[in-house]
């Protein structure tokens, strides 16, 4: 894939879709999302959740549903202190999100690379191209999300992304750019 191939299947600026290439395409190789069906289904979801590369951290208003986010244990974010919302608010081209999901992505990050931060600590680091992009990738493969784009499950692929359908119509149209762009 080429800078060009990922703008198309990200709805991204070329500028964003070079900025962010190479470790995409990493991101991509380490965690299997190497077929055309898994590539295709998992930059549509990128392009969706971040704008095309525009959006690495959540837009803070904080609205109702952010400040949910700061409730004590926060359903199965794990935020437990005063300001967690805030601080563990969505970053990454897939918008981790909570003081559980930062803690896990390290563990299950460092793992595969010695230099991988602490994210619960400095959860600053998951919006640098390098980690959004390995965050992203991790969770899609840790999710089961390369078996559902096999499958074609792209409504459900959004389901366990998004814990609903918000934006649908635009991630399908996205995938449909995607798939003609790696075709």
């Amino acid at each position: 894939m080429n800078p060009e191939e990922l703008a198309k299947a990200t709805g991204a600026r070329i500028d964003r879709a070079r900025e962010n290439h190479a470790w995409m395409c990493a991101a991509m190789d380490t965690f299997e999302i190497n077929t055309p069906a898994r590539q295709a289904a998992f930059l549509a979801q990128v392009g969706h959740e971040s704008g095309g590369f525009k959006f690495i951290n959540e837009i803070w208003g904080p609205t109702a549903a952010q400040a949910r986010y700061e409730v004590r244990g926060a359903g199965d974010l794990g935020n437990v202190q005063p300001g967690d919302g805030v601080r563990y608010k969505g970053r990454g081209w897939i918008q981790l999100t909570g003081r559980d999901n930062y803690r896990r992505a390290s563990e299950r990050l460092s793992k595969r690379f010695s230099d991988c931060p602490n994210f619960e600590e400095d959860p600053g680091e998951v919006a640098t191209s390098r980690w959004a992009a390995m965050t992203a990738a991790e969770f899609w493969f840790n999710a089961g999300c390369n078996k559902l784009a096999d499958e074609g499950r792209f409504e459900k692929i959004t389901r366990v992304i998004n814990g609903g359908l918000t934006g649908y119509p635009d991630r399908i149209a996205r995938w449909e750019d995607a798939k003609e762009a790696l075709a």
